[in-house]
């Protein structure tokens, strides 16, 4: 039995070796640091969010600590140095847009006891803090390094924040669980969205090869002040939902919705069914 293991493992060795232009990475060590990374990143906003990076230097500020250590971890995943250093440049910036975000959550949700419990205990804050990280990375022209600090507050919270998108200020997702925000889409400012909502694309445009068209824009733009309630599907690049509107919950929309509407999905009928 042994050899059987290791005759299919000279296999995958052999088959890994031909393939190595293409896959020439060591994926598990390269996604611990670039999850180091944002981590480190987070803590140095929100000191303490986890926890203190190995070897602190007593001189410097916990905040230094924890800068160094993230521009450390990029560089181990061969960011390179201008890229690394000038996203650690962005992260006051970041911080800013993230305490409104953290006061936008306290201030709509009437289960929120306090801003810290916004922090250590509301999925939609790591989901958050990571994309407008991962946002920055990205525009940086660092997808991939971007998609797998998205992917893993993806798999912490079940919120699908694709780096790509444009969100404004203040923005918060109450409760979080399986909402997906898709790359060209745009939010403005004050937008509120609960679980399950999905800022999609519709069908994809197909080349005469068969193959997808792609670096087109395929999901929706939302504007400032909106409300969008659970389970709402909001699909398509030319959509635009206006300022000041209200989708409710279960909605299916694939067109434009003008400033200042409320779109509500067809009530639930009720029915009695007659006792046999």
């Amino acid at each position: 039995m042994p050899n059987e293991f290791e005759a299919v493992a000279k296999e995958l060795i052999t088959q890994a070796a031909n393939a190595k232009e293409n896959f020439d990475v060591n994926y598990e060590a390269y996604q611990d640091n670039i999850e180091r990374a944002l981590l480190y990143c987070i803590n140095a906003m929100f000191p303490g969010y986890t926890r203190r990076p190995e070897s602190a230097n007593p001189d410097e500020s916990i905040q230094a600590h924890y800068l160094q250590a993230a521009y450390n971890c990029l560089r181990k995943t061969e960011v390179p140095v201008e890229k690394a250093m000038e996203l650690i440049k962005k992260i006051p910036a970041v911080q800013s847009l993230l305490m409104e975000d953290v006061i936008a959550a306290y201030q709509g949700d009437p289960a929120a006891k306090s801003v810290d419990e916004i922090i250590l205990a509301y999925p939609a804050f790591l989901a958050i803090a990571t994309y407008r990280v991962a946002h920055e990375i990205y525009l940086l022209e660092l997808p991939v390094v971007a998609r797998l600090m998205t992917e893993y507050a993806h798999r912490k919270t079940g919120i699908d924040i694709h780096p790509g998108a444009t969100i404004g200020k203040r923005f918060f997702i109450d409760h979080g669980t399986g909402v997906v925000i898709g790359e060209t889409t745009t939010i403005g400012n004050d937008v509120k969205l609960y679980q399950h909502v999905t800022l999609g694309a519709k069908s994809f445009d197909i080349e005469p090869d068969g193959s997808l068209v792609k670096g087109i824009k395929r999901h929706p733009d939302i504007g400032n002040n909106v409300v969008i309630y659970s389970g709402a599907s909001i699909l398509g690049g030319d959509t635009r939902i206006g300022d000041n509107c209200v989708i409710g919950g279960n909605v299916w929309l694939t067109s434009s919705v003008e400033s200042g509407e409320t779109v509500l999905a067809k009530p639930s009928e009720h029915i009695k069914l007659c006792k046999i």
